[in-house]
């Protein structure tokens, strides 16, 4: 089972944790989820070869440009796509669903795939309120239910003192040596992550106002568990990285585009970037949308080193996951090169 190291010192450099991606299987204006699936296991590959830990994929639905809604179909398509890298959901939404669903698909996961796959899960429905109805899930009650429903997913992924006294067993699942991760966009989870001993993974890249305050409540929070002996928190931030400062503000605009979409209730497809965003919102919108993003760092290398830089010293997270909406394949793919290359680096810590 992948053990999640304690906080590294105060002063840790870029080089000094390890970073990861986030990936939402973005379909992009003109395309089709076909080859949005595919460019993430392209994706996969890559991060794989440049020394990326984890790959992690969303659940959402009702999203025009994501096609990661079958979450655990599409772990199991990079998983198999790939040899070294962990994947696993980043995350899955588990009042959307049966514990004992999660456990089976999950435990089988592990099961194909063994020592590489983490669950990561949420309590928001990663969704609309109509769709939310569509997935015969009652927002209020099962949010309030989130503890209740966790617990009854560890119990099935427990290895079973009695197994013959269990009237429902996940087979597979129970007894999978499974890295359970709670991810937030609050302080709610944060404090129960803390509280259960697990790690603790914060949206930055889209719910930037309480990282902060979140990673202290966890911190504070934190009891040692089985599963970990002291508190690790990873903070999710979005990152456009190019050869220039210039390239990469532009290739910025989808998803600045795309964010504008969803604040006006109408979320859709990656857009191609534009040179000029000032006649798409209004002062208020665009206000709005860059303090959601303000866990955004767009530039080149130089650039970005100082950016995350200054982030880590502010979070002082102990692993960053990285997700970039770029429109364009082959620069989304030199996005993460950069990163990895010239920005971090990865090749020198895991040379």
């Amino acid at each position: 089972m992948d053990q999640p190291r304690s906080a590294p010192a105060p002063g840790k450099r870029l080089s000094d944790i390890p970073w990861s991606v986030l990936d939402l299987a973005p379909i992009v204006a003109g395309s089709s989820p076909s080859r949005a699936l595919q460019n993430s296991l392209e994706l996969a590959r890559l991060a794989e070869r440049l020394g990326y830990r984890r790959f992690w994929l969303a659940e959402h639905h009702n999203m025009p440009g994501i096609a990661s809604s079958a979450t655990a179909v599409v772990i199991a398509r990079i998983a198999a796509g790939t040899s070294t890298i962990r994947v696993g959901s980043g995350g899955v939404m588990l009042p959307n669903h049966a514990p004992l669903v999660i456990a089976e698909q999950f435990g089988t996961l592990e099961a194909l795939y063994p020592g590489r796959i983490d669950l990561g899960l949420g309590r928001a429905p990663g969704t609309d309120p109509v769709t939310v109805r569509a997935l015969r899930r009652d927002l209020a009650t099962h949010a309030e239910r989130f503890p209740e429903l966790l617990e009854e997913l560890r119990s099935y992924l427990a290895p079973p003192a009695h197994p013959d006294q269990l009237r429902v067993r996940a087979i597979p699942g129970e007894g999978a040596a499974l890295p359970i991760w709670l991810l937030g966009s609050s302080t709610y989870s944060a404090e129960l992550a803390g509280r259960l001993g697990f790690p603790f993974a914060f949206a930055s890249h889209f719910a930037p106002q309480d990282t902060l305050l979140a990673l202290h409540v966890y911190r504070s929070h934190f009891q040692p568990s089985a599963c970990l002996e002291a508190p690790y928190a990873m903070v999710c931030v979005n990152v456009i990285a190019a050869d220039t400062d210039e390239e990469a503000r532009r290739l910025s605009t989808s998803m600045l585009q795309q964010f504008l979409s969803l604040v006006r209730g109408r979320p859709g497809q990656l857009p191609p970037p534009v040179d000029d965003m000032s006649g798409l919102w209004s002062e208020f919108e665009e206000a709005l949308v860059r303090e959601k993003l303000r866990y955004t760092f767009v530039g080149g290398p130089a650039s970005l080193q100082v950016q995350l830089q200054r982030m880590l010293d502010e979070t002082g997270a102990d692993e960053v996951m990285v997700h970039t909406q770029i429109f364009d394949h082959a620069r989304r793919l030199r996005s993460y090169e950069i990163l990895a290359n010239d920005v971090i680096p990865l090749a020198a810590r895991t040379a």
